[in-house]
């Protein structure tokens, strides 16, 4: 006899996973495909791209490499949807921080902080490094890393930034140009410091105090 499904069976997209029939699934493909992410990340940003290899993925994530492959067929689709996904959570906090027209000040160095959170952080430097050094032997993550990673970024920026040129509280003549010299001001310093081992990556209040400068250097010179 059938009877229907509760309220959280409904809403919840792994709870019939969970119930079904033989050995329980312990998550859903969407969270394990999370958890592989997060396990990509760590295994490249450590290991680098030519030594990384789908069963220490699968190892450090805790699934099998058979629902490895199953969910991401290739060592390659791996690493750009790693790239994506982290790019993806990016955009979509920039999106959320729009300028309410109050203090474009405040908006402006609060989108700076995100990029800077992205762009700063340690195991995103160290990919960065790694995917400098495998490059020559796989050009494709360098491809990669420069379209997924680097051009959204400033494309995301610039899309911020044009709509509060659009609405006449910055003045500027080309938007991702503009995004590519605020992301220079902001992070090409401490990047190549920790690039070659000069420093570590700045702290919270070292991002938000230079985040502040850039927007005060900036918006001396872009006042409509």
């Amino acid at each position: 006899m059938t009877t229907a499904k509760t309220e959280i069976e409904q809403e919840d997209p792994c709870a019939e996973v969970r119930r079904g029939r033989g050995r329980p699934q312990a998550r859903c493909d969407e969270d394990t495909r999370a958890v592989i992410m997060e396990a990509a990340h760590r295994e490249f940003a450590s290991y680098g791209y030519a030594t990384t290899s789908m069963e220490s993925v699968a190892r450090r994530a805790g699934v099998s490499t058979k629902t490895l492959y199953r969910l991401i067929p290739t060592k390659a689709a791996l690493f750009e949807a790693m790239i994506t996904e982290r790019i993806d959570r990016f955009a979509s906090v920039i999106r959320l921080r729009a300028c309410d027209g109050r203090d474009v000040k405040a908006a402006l160095r609060g989108a700076l902080i995100v990029c800077g959170e992205l762009v700063l952080d340690g195991e995103v430097i160290a990919l960065q490094r790694l995917i400098l050094a495998d490059s020559e032997k796989f050009p494709e993550i360098a491809e990669t890393f420069y379209h997924k990673a680097i051009r959204r970024t400033e494309r995301t920026l610039a899309a911020w930034l044009q709509a509060q040129h659009e609405r006449g509280l910055i003045r500027i003549d080309d938007a991702e140009a503009t995004a590519g010299m605020l992301l220079g001001m902001l992070v090409y310093q401490p990047q190549r410091a920790v690039l070659f081992a000069r420093a570590a990556p700045p702290d919270r209040e070292q991002l938000e105090r230079r985040a502040d400068a850039v927007a005060e250097l900036f918006l001396r010179g872009s006042e409509p």
